[in-house]
């Protein structure tokens, strides 16, 4: 049975990213005192009773963008509207009825679609006053709220259950969390529009569309994922406002909740600061990673397939291990490799090996080529090898002597791993663990 969709809609300022957040109880959207903050419709499940709903966030109606994108804010609303089974229409009660929603009011009796009227900020000692002329709009009573507060909460979310009925009593969860990161204007929107087959998130040549994390569910091959579109990194130092700050923020907040990230490239500029920072950033977080080279059509004429592998291994040291795929979003070529690539990291970093298979390999790896001499007179010894965790694949190494194995015996160790075990494209933590023989 699918989730019935509840949309909040109203004009800008009244408080809807507030109430989502409220009522998903985390930060999915930017809250910001400047208007127009949100763009793309931003989704969240929700539980209604004892069943579960998704909730949509939108844009603000009758909003005049700064940068030119209220048509495609707009289009965004609509789409929100007709995909909904039930309308949250959010109006601030401290300002009383403004002429923007009576426009609202208007076009959703035109929908024909159930409504909740939902007066927010009711947190103010004359916020009683002004809920009075809330009944004019002829949508109903209001429900009183504050999304800040967390008041009026609870009664609102019985109204959801009243006006749809029992909603769905289960939540199928994605198989994987694929989070699409790179710097701005690389394509990211665009691939993630063509996964879904639909608009689902603003694309534009403004750069710095993108402000929240999106996440669209998307079903190929039997099989539900989550794809999440993040907004377009760039220096610190280039940071415009504090929109820009939480966005970067939500953007790398999205890497660490993903299972796999997709880290996109431009093809036709070089590798630059924003895609090294990026990549040692995953490496750190021992991220499993499919490098896709967007705008490849672009750049044909100009790049040698064979030679663009290397140079990208030069570039991204960090992430030598991880597969290529080349990509043209605009024409959909690619995608299907790049998330089928995906999801066989997934699989790679949930794989575990037995302690027999790992130390064979150990012991061939030292036969050629042992660890220097350390502080003691003896060479360095691995005593025995365990893998103790998956995604990532961690495994723990029991020594006679830690300093002996520096970064590059560790590096040339975990490269021997990757060319004898089954995760040979995702990133392994090795743990070092100084034991004498007779422990």
């Amino acid at each position: 049975m699918p989730l019935p969709v509840v949309a909040i809609v109203g004009r800008p300022n009244v408080g809807k990213s507030s109430l989502l957040n409220a009522l998903a109880r985390r930060r999915i959207a930017i809250v910001d005192s400047v208007p127009g903050v949100t763009r793309d419709r931003l989704s969240a499940v929700v539980p209604v009773g004892e069943g579960y709903v998704e909730l949509l966030d939108t844009g603000g109606f009758g909003i005049e963008d700064r940068d030119d994108l209220s048509e495609h804010v707009n289009e965004q609303i609509e789409q929100a509207m007709a995909s909904a089974d039930l309308v949250l229409f959010v109006v601030d009660a401290r300002q009383g009825v403004q002429p923007l929603d009576r426009a609202v009011a208007e076009r959703l009796r035109r929908q024909a679609k159930p409504v909740i009227l939902v007066a927010n900020k009711v947190d103010a000692p004359n916020a009683a006053v002004e809920v009075g002329e809330l009944y004019g709009l002829g949508v109903g009573e209001p429900v009183c709220t504050s999304a800040i507060h967390r008041l009026g909460l609870s009664e609102l979310l019985e109204a959801v259950e009243a006006r749809l009925g029992p909603p769905a009593q289960e939540v199928e969860e994605p198989t994987m969390k694929l989070a699409i990161v790179g710097k701005r204007n690389v394509g990211k929107s665009t691939f993630i529009n063509a996964l879904a087959g639909a608009e689902r998130v603003i694309v534009s040549e403004v750069p710095g569309t993108t402000r929240d994390s999106v996440d669209v569910r998307v079903e190929m091959d039997g099989q539900v994922l989550t794809v999440i579109d993040t907004a377009g990194l760039r220096r610190r130092s280039k940071l415009a406002d504090g929109i820009e700050f939480y966005s970067q923020h939500r953007a790398l907040r999205s890497i660490r909740r993903a299972d796999v990230v997709l880290l996109m490239l431009d093809a036709t500029v070089p590798v630059g600061r924003v895609e090294k920072r990026l990549a040692r950033y995953l490496s750190e977080l021992f991220k499993p990673t499919v490098i896709a080279v967007n705008k490849w059509d672009l750049a044909e004429g100009r790049a040698n397939r064979e030679d663009y592998a290397p140079y990208i291994t030069r570039t991204l040291p960090e992430l030598a291990y991880a597969p290529i795929v080349l990509t043209c979003a605009t024409e959909g070529t690619g995608l299907a490799e790049a998330v089928g690539l995906a999801g066989e990291l997934f699989t790679q970093a949930r794989r575990r090996v037995g302690t027999g298979q790992l130390n064979a390999a150990v012991a061939e790896i030292v036969a050629h080529h042992c660890p220097k001499r350390g502080r003691t007179t003896r060479p360095g010894r691995i005593y025995f090898a365990t893998q103790i965790a998956v995604a990532p694949p961690t495994v723990v190494l029991f020594v006679n002597d830690v300093s002996v194995f520096d970064a590059a015996y560790q590096r040339y160790l975990l490269n021997q791993l990757r060319d004898r075990l089954p995760f040979p494209e995702v990133p392994i933590r090795l743990l070092l663990r100084q034991r004498r023989r007779r422990d």
